[in-house]
């Protein structure tokens, strides 16, 4: 960058840095109004909302799903096929978090995740017009198996651009709030796809579900797609990448400058993540599974918990973005790490009480447990990287620790009960997580309300 061109950007790269640094000024919050910061939140929102929803439907309807994909012979093995094309989605996301990652440091924001909602809620759609394999014959799963690689490919970047979103869209002392409404996203579309599916399941009869029941869901994610889509459309780019592309400092090779300069950054924000994967899947995906087959509740009582457990999840996880906006990142993540330690053995002894009400005390505790970390793990993740790589940074720590350790953990808690021979397995599981991510924590610097670096 020449002198010239370095002496006209300066005075506005100072006026930004200040108002990221929250310095009093007439323009406080980067100039935008009240419905551009709303149609920022619900554009961020809707996204991450329509990858869980399509995941909760595709879970609790496996076995529906199972039958209509796959030869009816088998139905232990075709629910086991059925599980395992919904885990190579996984396997994809630490690809779709370089592929992102490149286009949205490289590209932006806004382009990025315009991008992937479109292609991840039209693979969605596509499930529900699938024929089934009596019609097709081998030709139903395979074409189910691609169209769950490209939903996990272009989902990788959701969670990753949303987060940095939102936290280069909002006031310095609010970007833990801001970034809050990601997981927030994440549990709304978890419990209204589990609600749905629920809703079906009683109100339609079993052959009913089998012939076409179990498409409805997946037919919403085409127009939630495309009004997510136009909010994002609307949108300008984030103020801060903004201010790079003006001053032509956007780098042709985000991902390589990620691993040659910022590896550190990177490791720390791999184990960071670590509780967060762990954690989410066990509290509120395996959960009724442990319930029903560990502890032997029926599948009603199992749901109801979990559902608890998601709207406590929901209710806490903005108190804790305020938390750590007051506080600081490190603090709220380190007592979330501490907090897992200590008392998530105790807690899963008192599930084997037998006792509901306990139980469901038990699940409002873990769920409000688990915001500690996942309330403040989207700012700390997006603050950790600079802009120059921040959608890279962040989409590929993420997506990487899901892969290995998200997608795996039911399989992981199953296996080590048998391996362990306690039901309190999945408690250790949860505390081993709990210690890498506190390791990472402690040896990462205070983020909180400094400017976002270039």
């Amino acid at each position: 960058m020449n002198t010239e061109h370095s002496s006209k950007a300066a005075p506005v790269n100072v006026d930004v840095d200040a108002s990221l640094s929250g310095q009093p000024r007439p323009n406080h919050g980067h100039g935008i109004g009240k419905e551009a910061r709303r149609r920022v939140i619900w554009g961020s929102f809707i996204g991450n909302f329509v990858e869980w929803f399509d995941y909760a439907v595709y879970g609790y309807l496996a076995s529906t799903i199972a039958a209509a994909f796959f030869p009816e012979s088998d139905k232990q093995t075709a629910l086991l096929a059925t599980f395992a094309v919904f885990a190579i989605s996984f396997f994809v996301r630490p690809l779709g978090g370089f592929v992102w990652g490149h286009i949205g440091d490289r590209l932006g924001r806004r382009t990025a995740l315009s991008l992937s909602i479109l292609i991840m809620s039209g693979a969605t759609f596509c499930i529900a017009l699938i024929p089934s394999y009596s019609l097709i014959g081998i030709g139903a799963p395979l074409a189910l198996l691609v169209i769950r690689v490209i939903q996990g490919f272009s989902a990788a970047g959701e969670y990753a651009g949303a987060s940095a979103f939102l936290v280069e869209y909002a006031p310095a002392n609010r970007r833990g709030l801001y970034a809050a409404v990601v997981p927030a996203s994440t549990a709304a579309g978890l419990l209204l796809g589990s609600l749905l599916a629920a809703l079906l399941s009683i109100v339609l009869s079993d052959s009913q579900m089998a012939e076409w029941g179990w498409r409805l869901p997946f037919l919403l994610a085409a127009p939630m797609g495309l009004i997510g889509r136009y909010i994002r459309t609307k949108l300008e780019d984030t103020p801060v990448f903004r201010e790079l592309a003006k001053e032509d400092e956007v780098i042709h090779a985000p991902v390589k400058d990620m691993f040659a300069n910022h590896w550190r950054s990177l490791l720390l924000a791999v184990g960071a993540v670590l509780l967060n994967a762990v954690g989410f899947y066990v509290i509120l995906s395996y959960m009724p599974t442990y319930l029903s087959t560990e502890l032997g509740f029926g599948a009603t009582e199992s749901f109801f918990a979990t559902t608890i457990a998601l709207l406590t999840y929901i209710g806490f996880i903005f108190l804790t973005g305020l938390a750590s906006d007051r506080f600081g990142r490190k603090r709220v993540l380190i007592s979330a790490s501490v907090s897992f330690i200590l008392l998530t053995v105790p807690a899963f002894a008192l599930l084997d009480t037998g006792n509901f009400l306990v139980i469901l005390l038990v699940e409002v505790f873990l769920g409000a447990m688990l915001t500690l970390n996942d309330g403040t793990l989207p700012s700390f993740l997006a603050e950790l990287f600079p802009t120059r790589i921040r959608y890279s940074g962040f989409a590929v720590s993420f997506n990487l620790a899901n892969a290995v350790f998200g997608g795996t953990a039911p399989f992981m808690a199953t296996l080590l009960i048998g391996l362990m021979h306690t039901k309190l397995a999945p408690a250790w599981y949860l505390v081993a997580a709990a210690v890498i991510s506190l390791i990472a924590v402690l040896c990462a610097k205070e983020t909180s309300r400094k400017p976002l670096s270039h």
